[in-house]
């Protein structure tokens, strides 16, 4: 297994999907133990529905998630270089983590996640897709960074 980073960006395209299921799920598994935050490529969306409901069946809230861009998140004080990796989880966002590279030391990781919100004819049909996302990005967390840790309430 690698080194553990201290510090993981997650990143998808908006940061309205699966990056914050992301961050949702490694906070509720790990706690303090590794300081987490997402972005996307671009902020035209907010967090989505879909993922606010299938991340609450697992004990993870969204619901106070503030999508932001990259861009964003360097304007409010918030430096790429201050991360040890960048986790993308979508082709765009790897592209961009890869040009940070170019000026700062950082690791970055693609994880093929796929983007569920185009899938399903109806609600049940989206929710399973949806599951099925957070289950992938569950799954490799856990491959990545090992069993949850116990997290004190």
């Amino acid at each position: 297994m690698q080194g553990q980073p201290t510090s993981v960006l997650f990143a998808c395209d908006y940061n309205a999907v699966r990056s914050p299921m992301a961050e949702g799920i490694m906070k509720r598994d790990y706690g303090s133990s590794i300081f987490v935050q997402s972005a996307g490529v671009r902020h035209k969306l907010e967090i989505d529905g879909f993922s606010i409901a299938v991340c609450a069946e697992i004990g993870v809230v969204l619901s106070q998630h503030r999508a932001r861009s990259f861009s964003e998140m360097e304007e409010w004080g918030d430096q790429i270089d201050g991360y040890d990796l960048i986790v993308a989880l979508s082709p765009a966002a790897q592209r961009a983590a890869l040009e940070y590279t170019r000026f700062y030391a950082l690791d970055v990781e693609y994880w093929p996640i796929f983007d569920p919100t185009d899938l399903g004819r109806n609600r049940e049909e989206k929710l399973a897709a949806y599951r099925q996302a957070r289950d992938q990005i569950e799954a490799r967390i856990r491959a990545r960074f090992g069993p949850p840790i116990e997290v004190e309430p």
